[in-house]
């Protein structure tokens, strides 16, 4: 169980001193963007705190997938856990230098001495779980609340009170429950539950994104260009973010779980069919529900042909998996002409082709290592393809904003007061509305279909 260190980081500098450009997903000027500076809100989808909060959002909303996959591999002894367990801690070590980056390498040293911290209390529960050893789940229990305790404590200093101690132990309270109820619900065989309560982490997550980077912006507006994080338009990227990176999170997941003949496979594919309800769902709320129905089958074919590629695999039926990634070609030609007439040519059939190529390839390579017990391979893999989806994200709101500006002329909803996240009821009206109709809806509008957009891994 012991963990590597990270090949990989993600500083949070670029947000702090790159400013947003002005440029469309096509590459040419984007016309959805306001002026901020004469004290009106922006509609731009990408700029300085945008970036920032998108940043946080991917690194955050990672570790509490990450940190499930490691405690179900840890559980069952996979012989991968020690791969999943070295992109959680890659994943800790970029979260600590996006710290340093705000605060200094001190200060993210310190970050991540308590991060990690809660990520070995986590371990000592599922070796505690697997020893059936009370006691010693007890004393994880405890030092998770220590914990809690002691990174509220460094975060509400670091911000100057911008987030107080006390929300932020809530806030963290909520985090701990989630992970360690999917893990007792996955132990217990109730997958259901299990699947569920994955899903509620990663959502979670967001809010504490948005809590964290909205202190840092207000702490230094001047590094953030006084632009906002919980704008119309950041709001609606950041749910595509989440929508779009949960898709390539529970895809590989469910692989992993089919080639296995895993007892939990109908939970993990049952969490992937309904990240699709969620989107067809959505898209209805728009577009109306003929698009709705066209999107989700066109959308569930591509599931499909991933579970036909891995029974392929299963069977050793080399021409059953060449007819599926047939079939994943011809899928993305179909997407990209829905997506190409949803967005009224703001996002191109060809990129979206391309772009959609590599997203089928990403969880290709991801499933072929896994399979190969090739796991060095795999967790990298993974990770890419997890990135990959917030440029995805990035763009496709872009190509929304510049379709729809006048939906995004509203004022900021206003920040969360729990600190690192807390419920969605602490939202105002106007977020729960563009989470209910505009964000999720929107990500239907432009998947994948994204060159030359900025890497975030």
């Amino acid at each position: 169980m012991k963990m590597k260190k990270s090949y990989l980081a993600v500083p949070l500098s670029a947000a702090l001193l790159i400013p947003a450009a002005g440029v469309s997903a096509h590459g040419h000027e984007d016309h959805s963007k306001m002026s901020h500076s004469s004290g009106k809100v922006s509609l731009d989808v990408s700029s300085p705190a945008s970036d920032l909060r998108a940043t946080l959002d991917q690194l955050l909303s990672e570790h509490a997938y990450l940190a499930v996959v490691a405690m179900q591999k840890g559980i069952d002894g996979k012989k991968d856990f020690d791969q999943a367990a070295t992109a959680l801690n890659q994943n800790t070590d970029d979260l600590s230098a996006a710290v340093g980056s705000v605060y200094g390498d001190e200060a993210g040293e310190a970050f991540k001495k308590i991060w990690s911290s809660h990520i070995g209390y986590f371990v000592d529960y599922v070796k505690a779980t697997g020893a059936k050893d009370e006691d010693a789940k007890q004393k994880a229990l405890k030092e998770l609340d220590e914990y809690r305790v002691e990174q509220a404590a460094f975060l509400d200093k670091a911000t100057e009170g911008r987030l107080k101690a006390a929300d932020l132990e809530g806030g963290l309270k909520v985090h701990i429950t989630q992970l360690l109820t999917s893990f007792d619900s996955y132990v217990a065989g109730d997958y259901d539950a299990a699947y569920s309560n994955m899903r509620k982490a990663i959502e979670h997550m967001y809010m504490v994104g948005e809590g964290l980077s909205g202190a840092i912006v207000t702490q230094y507006p001047d590094k953030f260009k006084n632009t906002k994080v919980d704008t119309p338009a950041a709001d609606l990227r950041a749910g595509l973010n989440r929508n779009f990176s949960e898709h390539a999170a529970l895809a590989v997941l469910a692989m992993q779980k089919g080639i296995d003949g895993a007892k939990d496979f109908d939970a993990a594919a049952g969490a992937l069919n309904a990240n699709t309800e969620d989107l067809s769902a959505s898209i209805g709320s728009v577009y109306g529900s003929e698009a709705a129905q066209q999107f989700k089958k066109i959308w569930s074919s591509h599931i499909g042909y991933f579970v036909d590629y891995v029974k392929a695999t299963g069977a050793k039926d080399d021409q059953a998996r060449d007819m599926a990634v047939k079939e994943l070609d011809e899928y993305r030609v179909e997407q990209a002409a829905f997506l190409d007439a949803a967005t009224e040519g703001r996002l191109k059939s060809k990129d979206l082709e391309e772009g959609l190529k590599v997203h089928v390839d990403q969880l290709l390579l991801a499933f072929n290592s896994y399979n190969e017990k090739d796991y060095d391979k795999t967790y990298p893999a993974i990770r890419e393809a997890y990135g990959h989806m917030y440029g995805v994200g990035e763009g496709t709101a872009t190509a929304i904003v510049g379709q729809f500006p006048d939906k995004f002329k509203g004022a900021p909803a206003g920040m969360p007061n729990t600190g690192l996240g807390g419920t969605a009821e602490s939202q105002s009206s106007n977020g729960i509305l563009w989470s209910l109709l505009g964000i999720a809806a929107a990500s239907i509008l432009g998947f994948f279909g994204l060159r030359g957009r900025r890497s975030q891994q």
